[in-house]
């Protein structure tokens, strides 16, 4: 449970500017704490006054420490460690998951047409019923009918007829839509696929209600359109609804920084009035995802470091060139295996995408670019290299491409090469490994899909996330995955990439931190350092590897303050 947090942020307020002789004012002790500066690796006890850790060692070393009013917490042996950071994830839409249909584990088309109709008897007519987690590679048969293995949505449409349904793929880059959501949408017969996105259709050209990438947009402005009739503040409060259900999510499992892949400015907005106010209790580090025309009039007003008690920071910028593997969307150099046709999508042309580097290179923003296929990673890291050459006078950029997940064996040194990061998803691997050697084949599975060890023994920088909601948010699944690359069956996908443990800790904390310019306040427990802590219940370092997925969060500890607690 979350600790008072919203009601009682006032307590340590005035603590900022102690004496250095003063007390602590939380001292964490009888703790095996993982402290990741090579310095001093291990410790028991940690002094944090205000926000600020202030010493480490042992029990005994820290107990002068303590007065009066210092707060003491009994770690009664349990590992401590830096709080997490999600190096790629999406925060309002994680708490917009909790708030839509889940279909994420329906085992076929069958189930997720059940679990829409439940809903419908549940939802006014004429109300729109809007879910996401869908995955037609992740289901028990294939749907009949398909268009390439994707499911026509005659039946949903006659089922459910009365209310638009509009389903997100559990990839995020593509939508299933009813007959009623189309039709509200102005999609048509006539309707032509546009560039970067494409409506699938059977062979006499019926659209079947499936819509990639750009092809999405015409019904989230349909989306739109129905909830246009709400008042700012109602808008407000469903987007405060939102950041809320994402921070307790956070909380729960100890991520104390949360990098969000794509933000508003309107959204931004929010979560500086929350940092300003002490009401957001998890740190966000953004990218912002708007047109270049806007970024063009707000990047300087927007950039923001470590306001709100480095609550906030805003310094990356946000692209896609290509789409997901899932909905053979990734765009690749050579046509996927099951599907000859097709060699995904570039939905960012590299005009554009040159456009939007200039503005970060001007603004001294971060330029952080989604590339998933091996030919969408190349051209990403060509156009970083133009860039870079264009600009000498910046030296330290560190850019990254989000995902990284399928690369040419002969694009993986130029990571290290360029400085560029790539921020990847361990449980992607594992969640995608059934699936993948059917898209792509052997060679290009064994030679580049999820690359860690590559990239790693390469020189990069490889830092991990979840996608959240696109996978659980769980930083300790995407741990295992990323020692084990063990697939739900038990079977590994191509292990021989796998992270050592150490690796795996690192690109949650030190490495995450250092993708954000935030190596001296964040991912080591150090004095100095920002007190973001999470106690868990056993060792990651340690336990066998069997247990891992066993471990939880007993208490996750921001800025010194107890957020959350276990039951």
């Amino acid at each position: 449970m979350t600790i008072g947090f919203w009601a009682s942020l006032a307590l340590l307020s005035g603590c900022s500017a102690l004496a250095a002789d003063e007390p602590a004012t939380l001292v964490l002790r009888h703790g095996r704490v993982h402290t990741m500066d090579p310095q001093r690796p291990m410790a028991t006890s940690v002094a944090v006054r205000a926000d600020r850790i202030i010493a480490l060692g042992t029990d005994e070393e820290i107990a002068p420490w303590i007065g009066p009013g210092t707060a003491v917490f009994d770690a009664q042996g349990r590992t401590v460690q830096p709080g997490f950071i999600e190096g790629h994830g999406h925060f309002v839409s994680l708490g917009e998951s909790k708030r839509q249909l889940d279909v994420s584990t329906a085992q076929s088309w069958d189930e997720v047409v059940s679990r829409v109709a439940e809903s419908a008897q549940r939802v006014p007519q004429g109300q729109w019923i809007i879910g996401r987690g869908w995955h037609q590679g992740k289901w028990s048969q294939l749907p009949i009918p398909n268009v390439e293995g994707y499911p026509d949505t005659r039946l949903l449409s006659q089922l459910v007829p009365n209310h638009p349904v509009l389903l997100t793929h559990g990839t995020g880059h593509m939508v299933l839509a009813n007959e009623r959501a189309m039709q509200l949408a102005g999609i048509s017969a006539t309707t032509q696929s546009p560039r970067g996105g494409e409506i699938l259709r059977t062979a006499d050209g019926r659209a079947i209600g499936v819509f990639r990438e750009a092809a999405m947009r015409p019904l989230y402005r349909a989306l739109e359109r129905a909830q246009a009739s709400r008042t700012r503040d109602q808008v407000r409060a469903e987007l405060l609804a939102c950041v809320r259900a994402a921070s307790e999510e956070c909380l729960r499992f100890g991520v104390t920084t949360f990098h969000d892949a794509g933000a508003s400015l309107a959204e931004v907005d929010l979560f500086r009035e929350l940092a300003a106010e002490g009401q957001l209790p998890v740190r966000l580090w953004v990218m912002l995802n708007d047109s270049d025309d806007v970024l063009a009039e707000n990047l300087a007003k927007y950039r923001t470091v470590g306001f709100g008690d480095h609550h906030l920071t805003v310094r990356g910028i946000k692209r896609m060139v290509d789409g997901a593997l899932g909905t053979h969307g990734a765009w690749l150099l050579e046509p996927y295996d099951d599907l000859p046709a097709s060699r995904g999508l570039n939905t960012l042309s590299l005009e554009a995408l040159r456009r939007t580097a200039d503005l970060a290179m001007e603004h001294n923003y971060q330029l952080c670019v989604h590339a998933i296929g091996d030919l969408a990673n190349r051209e990403t890291l060509t156009l970083m290299e133009q860039v870079f050459r264009a600009h000498p006078e910046r030296s330290d950029r560190r850019w990254r491409i989000e995902h990284a997940q399928h690369l040419h064996p002969a694009d993986i040194p130029r990571f290290q090469a360029l400085g560029v990061i790539a921020s990847m998803q361990g449980n992607h691997a594992t969640s995608d490994g059934p699936f993948v050697v059917h898209r792509l084949g052997e060679w290009r599975s064994r030679t580049g899909a999820y690359a860690w060890r590559s990239l790693l023994d390469a020189g990069a920088i490889v830092i991990n996330g979840t996608d959240a909601p696109v996978e659980t948010l769980n930083p300790v699944d995407s741990f295992y995955s990323s020692v084990t690359r063990r697939m739900a069956n038990g079977e590994p996908f191509f292990p021989e990439e796998a992270m050592t443990r150490a690796e795996a800790l690192r690109s949650y904390t030190r490495h995450a931190a250092w993708a954000g310019f935030e190596e001296d306040l964040k991912g080591m427990l150090s004095p100095g350092k920002l007190a973001d802590m999470v106690v868990l219940s056993d060792d990651l370092m340690s336990v066998p590897v069997d247990r891992i997925r066993n471990v939880r969060v007993e208490a996750t500890i921001v800025g010194g303050r107890v957020v959350y607690r276990a039951d």
